[in-house]
Order: C-alpha cells, then structure tokens, then sequence
C-alpha cells in the first residue's frame, strides 16, 4: 500500500517552509500541521491533494470525531477536533492559490473542514484551569527522597518551577550562569533559553517560602562548589545512563548535557505527585497557582503589573485573560459575601430611612397648617 504521495510531500514541504519562514510559526507548531495532515492523507490513502473534494472533508470528519485516542482509549475531544480541522482548513485555502492547484481547488472547499457552530463553542470553551497549593507543592517535595544527586536535582527542579513560574521548555535549556542567587532572579535569556515567543526578560524569585529557595540555593551550590560546574553548564543536567552490575542499563548519575525535550521534566513531576498521593499537576500548572498567589496579594495596579511581568507577559490583561479566571469554589465564596455584607448594610440603611421619616413628620408638626 502506498504510504506517501511525491506530489504531496513536495508542496507540504513548501507549506512548513511558508508557516515558519513567512508567518513566523515555531517548530511545534509546524510539527501539529504536519500531524494534521497525515491524519488526513492516511484516511484518503495519500491520494493527491489535487484530486481533494470536498465531499473528502465532510467523511473525513466524521471518521475523526468516531477516532480514539491513543492513550485515553477515548474518542478524541472537540478541542483536538477543532485544533486539527483548523489545521487542515488552513493548508487547502493556501493551497487553492498555488500554481497547479488554482484550476482545481477553490477556496471555499476549505470551509468543509469547518466543525458545527455547537462543537465549536464546546472547542473553544474556557474551562477552569487546574493548579496545586503552595500546600501540595511543599507536601510533593517533603515526599520526595533526597539521597543521591538525581534526587537531589528532582526536588531542586520543582521548587525552581514554582519559585520561577518558568515553562518547562526554557527550565530545560537553562544553564547555570542564568541564575543570579544575590539577585534572587533568573535572567530568561532567548538567545539560549527557549522561551516562548523567544522573549527575554528577567525573573524575580516569587515569594512562595523561604523553604523552596533554600532547596534552589543548595542545588546551584552543589553543582559550582562539589561538581565544580561552570557558567555554561546546564541548571538542570539529563541523566547519564550507563550500564550496570546486572548488565542492564540504568541511572548512573548526571550528564554534563541538556535534557534534549521537556519531556523528563513532566516525568519528574508525574512521579512525584504520584508518590504524594496527589493528583497529576504539570509544571505549567505552577503558573496558574502563581497568578492565583498574585490575586491575592497584589492590591495594586502596579503590583499586578510587576507580577505579570515576572511571567514574562507585557501587559496584565494577557495574565487576567490566560490564566486570571476566578476559580468556581472562589467565586462562590465572593457571592456569598456580597450577599452577607448587603445584609449586614440592610438594618442600618432601615434605621435611617425611618429616623429621617421621624423627623419629617416631627418638622411637620410644627409647621402651620394651610387652610
């Protein structure tokens, strides 16, 4: 069975080069494209876009809403539903105006990858974001064994998270020389830290607790003054792997290199969550508990717009929009009190509507009457 099209990969080709070099798209983003539309070629067994009609779209997504997941087992959500007929919608508009397709496609064929307005208020619906408590990250890493370095480099990996707010991604690519200790910060430096958007910006140490400073502080002391590590060398080493006594490969201490994906990171933290009997939080998650922190204690503008930015976000309104929803069980709580407080104001407002009543009528007495 054929298992690729000559003339599909080359226009493909010249679409990624288009997404990165033209619209400016990361390789992530390219990379779920690319995902897309090989969902998409296996189910009409890699046929030539230029043969594409539309009555394809329309079974192709009835094939996608009755596909499972991997690893769920279950069929796939409405969001990636949304998120890979988007996907496909995009290319075959750009498609319809390159040389050789124009006479064959037409831009409005791409509307078919369209979900229904229904499915696509349940796509794009805001659902409340999840977050650990200072309270479940400090239990985590009390949890959290701390014998041998590697251990070490997993506890010291979640404080710095929280103590950071940083994505996973630029925490995998941090060396040492980015962490300023007299400076309580961490310089996000895009030119060898991946950020997202590759912006650079400075990161202040957020006031969680002395206790999940000490635990950074003693990490970077470790790996300058008993590894003897230097500027360039990664704040977060990947595990050597090497062969051992049973012949088996297994952990062998730390590799003087980066971790080359994000990917052991969340492992990281999927197992320490696991050892503390909680629920799975990934290390993005931290910054929703942090905005939330910054509800709390911010009682100014200025303040929230400094704590913002110490997300690496340039203006609060990104903070309040991505990540400020006020959970339901707070929102609950501040109805509550509305109600108590107007009902704690309500006698006062009756005693004074009837004093002044009172003192009409005692006005009244005095005044002549009119005949």
């Amino acid at each position: 069975m054929t298992k690729h099209s000559p003339e599909n990969e080359r226009i493909k080709r010249k679409y990624f080069v288009y997404l990165k070099e033209a619209e400016g798209h990361s390789e992530p983003t390219v990379d779920a494209v690319a995902k897309a539309l090989s969902r998409f070629e296996e189910y009409t067994h890699y046929r030539d876009f230029k043969k594409f009609h539309y009555e394809q779209a329309k079974a192709f997504k009835w094939q996608l809403a009755e596909q499972m997941g991997q690893r769920s087992g279950k069929r796939l959500s409405k969001a990636t539903l949304h998120a890979t007929l988007t996907q496909l919608k995009q290319f075959f508009f750009w498609l319809a105006g390159q040389p050789g397709y124009k006479a064959r496609l037409q831009y409005s064929d791409a509307k078919y990858f369209n979900l229904s307005d229904k499915d696509t208020r349940v796509a794009t619906a805001q659902r409340e974001k999840k977050a650990p408590t200072l309270e479940q990250v400090r239990r985590v890493i009390e949890m959290m064994p701390g014998g041998n370095e590697i251990e070490r480099r997993d506890r010291a990996l979640i404080a710095f998270t929280l103590l950071t707010g940083a994505r996973d991604s630029a925490i995998a690519s941090m060396k040492l020389k980015h962490v300023d200790l007299t400076a309580n910060g961490v310089y996000q430096d895009a030119r060898e830290v991946k950020t997202k958007f590759s912006k650079t910006f400075y990161t202040f140490f957020f006031p969680v607790g002395d206790d999940f400073r000490h635990i950074v502080v003693e990490w970077v002391r470790f790996l300058r003054e008993d590894k003897l590590w230097g500027n360039d060398d990664p704040l977060f080493p990947a595990t050597r792997v090497a062969l051992g006594a049973t012949l088996q490969f297994e952990a062998a201490g730390l590799e003087k290199a980066h971790w080359s994906t994000a990917e052991p990171i969340r492992k990281v933290f999927r197992e320490a969550f696991e050892r503390a009997d909680l629920p799975y939080f990934n290390p993005h998650s931290f910054r929703n508990t942090l905005v939330r922190l910054g509800q709390e204690r911010c009682k100014t503008p200025e303040e929230f717009k400094a704590w913002s930015q110490n997300l690496g976000h340039e203006k609060p309104l990104t903070t309040f929009m991505s990540y400020g929803r006020v959970e339901t069980e707070r929102q609950g709580e501040i109805i509550r009190e509305l109600g108590a407080a107007r009902k704690a104001i309500q006698p006062g407002v009756d005693d004074f509507a009837e004093a002044v009543a009172r003192k009409l009528r005692d006005v009244g007495a005095m005044l002549p009457s009119r005949q």
